[in-house]
């Protein structure tokens, strides 16, 4: 059996979180290493593009997120063999991380400018990707993304409309959802309630 350490920030959430969840459906034990943003401004010019997740499997590295998240979600079962379904996960999962980077694009910004940023973030692209997910989870029957069962695109973006519902990120509405789009705030309900999910959060230390 490969040895298995996951790098990512110490918090629940993220481009980690899903990976985590899926280790765990998978019944396969890992190193969850968690940083601080200081440990990881030390490491970042040494890490593979600047950037974490880094799964290493027997010492050998590995980056990118949804990479990563097929990897485990497949040994989890949360990937669909089927060609077509597995087309529409990763298009789930690529159309989550551009908006997570729309999103990322506003760190670091303050004041008016920060204001200004998220507002317009919030009435344009945010929006723009919310009813996109909505008619994703339309097409994939209304309860999952694809193949009418939970998959690591399910994963990915429950961590997102959580993130986004959590009002941690100052100037995006938190009822932003709810208003756009709310059959995704059902469907945050629903994974949330999941076994696998549930059983990952009971037994996080």
């Amino acid at each position: 059996m490969p040895s298995y350490k996951l790098t990512y920030f110490d918090f629940d959430g993220g481009r980690g979180e899903p990976i985590r969840i899926a280790f765990h459906a998978a019944g396969i034990d890992f190193e969850d290493d968690r940083i601080s943003f200081p440990e990881f401004q030390e490491m970042r010019e040494s890490a593979r593009f600047n950037a974490v997740p880094v799964l290493q499997i027997d010492g050998i590295a590995v980056t990118q997120s949804n990479a990563i998240s097929r990897f485990a979600g497949k040994m989890a079962g949360l990937y669909p063999e089927d060609n077509l379904q597995a087309l529409y996960c990763d298009e789930v999962m690529g159309a989550a991380e551009d908006l997570t980077n729309h999103i990322v694009r506003t760190f670091g910004l303050e004041g008016d400018e920060l204001k200004n940023a998220r507002e317009e973030l919030a009435k344009g692209w945010l929006t723009v990707f919310l009813k996109g997910f909505d008619e994703l989870l339309t097409r994939g029957g209304g309860e999952y993304f694809v193949d009418n069962q939970l998959s690591v695109a399910d994963l990915k973006t429950f961590v997102q409309w959580r993130w986004l519902r959590s009002g941690a990120l100052d100037h995006i509405p938190a009822d932003l959802v709810e208003r756009v789009a709310p059959g995704l705030v059902e469907h945050l309900e629903r994974i949330e309630k999941d076994p696998i999910v549930t059983a990952y959060y009971v037994g996080r230390p």
